[in-house]
């Protein structure tokens, strides 16, 4: 068994398709929309074959995000070496996104950074 995709809603789709196709190479399909519901969708694709779905309505509600809540709490990125950690926290940080932690070596040993996206979505960046 695996994880077929996990979903995303935000409030700019096609801002949130480009944070990804730039900084984390995602390839998205077609969009999807349901004109009737107003449900607008794109798949985006990664590297190694897993998959985030990002959809949006216009009735979307925006809530606050506070870091330690229930449910999920952030998308994680491998991107190979503790290089490349540096080098897209770096870039990410460059570009105005907020770097919430790191980079650095976790307690449980994993090296990482984390930041977060233009709409307060936690992501994390690691080996």
């Amino acid at each position: 068994m695996r994880i077929e995709h996990a979903a995303l809603y935000v409030c700019d789709l096609m801002r949130a398709r480009n944070f990804f196709e730039v900084y984390f190479q995602a390839e998205a399909g077609e969009k999807y929309h349901n004109v009737r519901t107003g449900f607008q969708s794109f798949f985006l694709k990664f590297e190694d074959g897993s998959r985030l779905e990002l959809m949006t309505k216009l009735d979307v509600a925006d809530l606050e995000k506070p870091a330690v809540r229930t449910g999920y709490a952030h998308i994680a990125f491998s991107v190979g070496t503790p290089k490349k950690v540096d080098e897209l926290t770096r870039r990410l940080q460059s570009d105005g996104f907020s770097v919430i932690s790191g980079p650095r070596t976790t307690g449980d040993g994993y090296y990482e950074s984390c930041i977060l996206d233009f709409e307060r979505n936690q992501i994390e960046i690691t080996v």
